[in-house]
């Protein structure tokens, strides 16, 4: 059976001209989705969450093939089941959407690295499924799947690995955050930089992965916490989480005041190779520095590789936050349920789907956290 949906696709990436809200790189388009294979979910989205990511594949920071179906954030409802047999999951639970779907089988998934998943990252490279092929298709050929889920958009084919069952009370806005946002935030704090109580944080980026590493931070004991970004509003919102909130120029005597020598853990968020490096440097000696952002691929890093060894420092790249989804979301979420996380300070807005090149433009230009979209 085929499937008509509605997603939004970009057609080309990396020549877009702004206003997004003007020029409109995504279309709201009608494709036609296949039946789920064996192993593969029919999910309905209901929430899906607009990341950095989804920007850097229409600005061009993230070259992947076109056209492709975006969103990678999401959570829906289970529809349709490819594998009768399934004993995990059931037409009508809510599942929360993974952007990495492992294969399970591999030394790295075994070894418990899930998130390194050759096949998975090829499948992601490729923009088709980790089964093989693609499932999202137009007059004139096939659509690519954007990280194995294609989010903004009615319906979804993914892979089982890539979803997670949660309950169903969890409401669908807060649900769509634990996908990305909250796994590599939140995951760069606990898995990756295994932050212990006591220890002083700087955070460089208050999207809303640094805002989720923010709360990472303070539900771990991290004490203080230096929360560093250009934009007013988003220092406002980390001030409220508990956080000293500085701007760019203020960093380092923020630091010195508060941390001499230099901060036990350094998470950065931003993205860009200059940040990374004055993260690197705003780290004590034997700091852990951990790098979630995801520069354009131009870009280089320029450390003193002495320091690595004289000041005995740790330089840390975490994808997904270093997670294993059916792990890691349902422990975060009952974390949030404790009070203990509250990702709902993450939410920016609620919107429809059909909004979506206006929404664009506010990630692009600081203006919002995390901003869900309804198809």
């Amino acid at each position: 059976m085929t499937w008509l949906i509605t997603a939004a696709v970009l057609e080309r990436s990396g020549d877009q001209a702004r206003p997004y809200a003007t020029h409109r790189p995504l279309a709201l388009v009608e494709l036609e989705l296949d039946d789920p294979r064996p192993g593969e979910l029919l999910i309905r989205i209901d929430a899906a969450g607009l990341c950095h990511s989804d920007l850097s594949v229409v600005n061009g920071d993230r070259p992947r093939p076109m056209p492709m179906a975006l969103g990678h954030e999401a959570t829906g409802i289970v529809e349709a089941l490819g594998s009768e047999d399934d004993t995990l999951f059931a037409v009508g639970d809510r599942v929360v959407l993974a952007f990495l779907p492992a294969c399970g089988e591999c030394v790295r998934c075994v070894s418990g690295e899930g998130y390194l998943c050759p096949a998975g990252a090829a499948a992601n490279g490729d923009g088709r499924m980790l089964r093989g092929g693609h499932r999202l298709h137009r007059a004139g050929g096939d659509v690519h799947h954007h990280l194995g889920v294609s989010g903004f958009a009615t319906y979804a084919v993914v892979d089982r690995r890539s979803a997670v069952k949660i309950d169903r009370d969890v409401p669908a806005e807060i649900a769509a955050l634990f996908g990305c946002a909250v796994l590599t935030g939140v995951g760069a704090v606990m898995n990756s930089a295994r932050l212990r109580a006591g220890e002083s944080v700087v955070i460089y980026g208050l999207g809303g992965v640094g805002l989720a590493a923010l709360l990472g931070a303070m539900a771990s004991g991290g004490v203080p916490v230096i929360a560093v970004d250009p934009v007013a509003a988003k220092r406002a919102i980390a001030e409220q989480l508990g956080a000293v909130a500085v701007a760019p120029g203020e960093v380092a005597a923020a630091i010195a005041r508060l941390m001499p020598g230099g901060a036990d853990v350094v998470i950065e968020t931003a993205g860009k190779a200059a940040v990374l490096a004055e993260a690197y440097r705003a780290g004590r000696r034997g700091a852990r520095i951990v790098t979630v952002g995801l520069p354009n691929p131009a870009e280089m890093l320029s450390i003193p590789a002495v320091s690595l060894v004289a000041e005995g420092k740790t330089l840390i790249g975490s994808y997904m936050g270093g997670s294993i989804p059916a792990r890691d979301i349902p422990r975060y979420i009952a974390l949030w349920r404790s009070g203990r996380l509250p990702v709902e300070k993450l939410l920016t807005s609620v919107s429809p789907l059909g909004e979506i090149n206006a929404l664009l433009d506010k990630l692009a230009d600081g203006d919002a956290v995390r901003q869900i979209v309804r198809p």
